[in-house]
């Protein structure tokens, strides 16, 4: 790999060096390495571009990871990639993709992932988009995210928008059975003119089945975000979903709720707030010694961790 590659695995997957547990790195479409483990088990498809991961029933606590890097200016990357987590395994998938353009040519990648959880399966999902490099051609992510999850099964998600994407589109949908819990949570900043739209469908099927999504986001100067929640309770369960989005500049920020309850015991609950940094909270800041852009600068910083 070169340096380009090596700086991107570090900003969107924390790899550096030696690489724990399976892997699959991705580079302008193609599989370059891989890595499987006695529990992990990781095929190329043989129908479309793509892999299939397999994780064995009662692994525990092991790290799979799945990064995609493009430098290739003009590429369109689709890949299609499905993990089957077996009954009581415990595994950590860390994903995400980093795109480098220094030229003229939109640069895109598209990754559909299924996620298709056993009984009693627990997954913890970590994904981040980025975005570098000098040229004009844009740097565009849309990931598509499933997950099905058996009784008893559970999955965290963390996705992160780091910087540097001009146009993405996030699609999340999630089917939960009985028992089950599905965590969301996204944090995303934007500026210049870049676009962010953001939809997470959610249905709760099953009896004691339960979701969480946050959202968490920056937009400034003339960067567009839009936020869209559909959540449908269809027994007895629960969901929250939190917007909590700080706006500056010309930006401009879209909430769409939507929570639909079918049963007379689903409770759902949906909140969100969209506005300015408070004033008494730079005013603090610059009481201690930093001037207002710094201040600003902070507060963000804590805002999204």
């Amino acid at each position: 790999m070169e340096n380009i590659d090596v700086e991107l695995l570090k900003e969107i997957s924390d790899i550096d060096g030696n690489i724990e547990g399976a892997y699959n790195i991705r580079k302008n479409g193609q599989g370059i390495e891989r890595k499987i483990t006695e529990n992990v088990n990781i095929l190329t498809k043989t129908d479309k571009q793509g892999i299939d991961i397999y994780v064995k029933e009662n692994t525990k606590f092991e790290f799979v990871h799945i990064p995609v890097i493009i430098t290739e200016s003009g590429l369109k990357d689709v890949v299609y990639n499905d993990f089957h987590i077996g009954k009581n395994a415990n595994v950590v998938i860390i994903a995400g993709c980093g795109i480098h353009n220094d030229h003229h040519k939109d640069s895109e990648h598209d990754g559909i992932h299924r996620f298709f959880l056993e009984e009693g399966a627990r997954v913890k999902y970590i994904e981040k988009h980025y975005g570098e490099g000098y040229g004009t051609g844009k740097r565009i992510l849309n990931p598509v995210t499933e997950i099905y999850q058996k009784d008893g099964s559970s999955l965290e998600m963390e996705t992160v928008q780091i910087k540097g994407v001009d146009s993405t589109i996030r699609t999340t949908k999630g089917v939960l059975e009985n028992d089950t819990n599905l965590v969301i949570s996204e944090k995303i900043m934007t500026h210049g003119e870049q676009f962010a739209k953001t939809i997470f469908t959610v249905d709760l099927n099953g009896e004691n089945s339960s979701t969480k999504v946050t959202s968490r986001s920056v937009a400034t100067e003339k960067s567009v975000q839009q936020f869209e929640s559909h959540v449908t309770g269809n027994a007895k369960c629960f969901g929250h979903v939190e917007c909590d989005a700080i706006i500056k500049d010309d930006a401009k920020v879209i909430a769409i709720p939507s929570i639909t309850a079918n049963d007379i015991d689903a409770n759902l609950v949906h909140e969100a707030t969209i506005g300015k940094i408070a004033g008494e909270q730079l005013i603090k800041l610059m009481t201690l010694g930093l001037d207002e852009k710094q201040a600003e600068q902070e507060i963000i910083n804590g805002f999204l961790r």
